[in-house]
């Protein structure tokens, strides 16, 4: 596998398997892998779920904002974003100067099946019957930012390593049209 000099900046919304799919691409491709959400864990010494609770969506997203601004600026690895962290102006900055972005992209169906009975999720801390109304509240309003990202790769409801096959073939055919621009 050849050796890529640029982090790997994997986004989409909650469940789309940015941590899935990028520690098997990590693995793949000979990188170090971190997820964004458990450097919010040990910045803040408290679980997601108790960051959120402790000091509310406003702060959780600064200091997420805080995270992702020093893991884009440190080495190559496969980064997996928090759910909403590329909705920050100041992180797709970031992302377009030091990264590839890679849209994990996943119908509600997908996400919803992925996402019920998981309560380490603070933004899904609802009733299972309320969770697809809110998931089709951030596709709409997110989708448009995860739309930025340099590459969109569909995740389906199929074997992991199918996707990560498919999110490194988009990743080489990037670079192949890259090279030839």
């Amino acid at each position: 596998m050849e050796k890529y000099n640029k982090i790997i900046l994997l986004v989409g919304l909650i469940g789309s398997g940015k941590t899935s799919v990028g520690k098997r691409l990590a693995k793949k491709l000979s990188l170090p892998f971190i997820d964004g959400d458990q450097e919010i864990e040990k910045a803040s010494g408290l679980s997601v779920i108790d960051v959120f609770k402790c000091f509310g969506v406003e702060e959780y997203r600064a200091g997420e904002a805080r995270i992702m601004k020093r893991l884009l600026s440190g080495q190559p690895c496969v980064l997996a974003s928090g759910g909403g962290a590329f909705v920050a102006e100041q992180t797709r900055k970031l992302a377009k100067e030091n990264a590839l972005t890679v849209w994990l992209k996943a119908d509600i169906d997908i996400l919803y099946n992925r996402t019920t009975g998981r309560k380490r999720r603070p933004f899904l801390q609802c009733s299972d019957s309320k969770i697809k109304n809110k998931l089709q509240t951030y596709i709409n309003e997110e989708s448009p930012y995860y739309n930025e990202a340099d590459i969109i790769v569909e995740t389906k409801n199929e074997n992991i390593d199918c996707t990560v096959d498919r999110v490194l073939n988009a990743i080489k055919e990037y670079y192949i049209a890259k090279e030839k621009a």
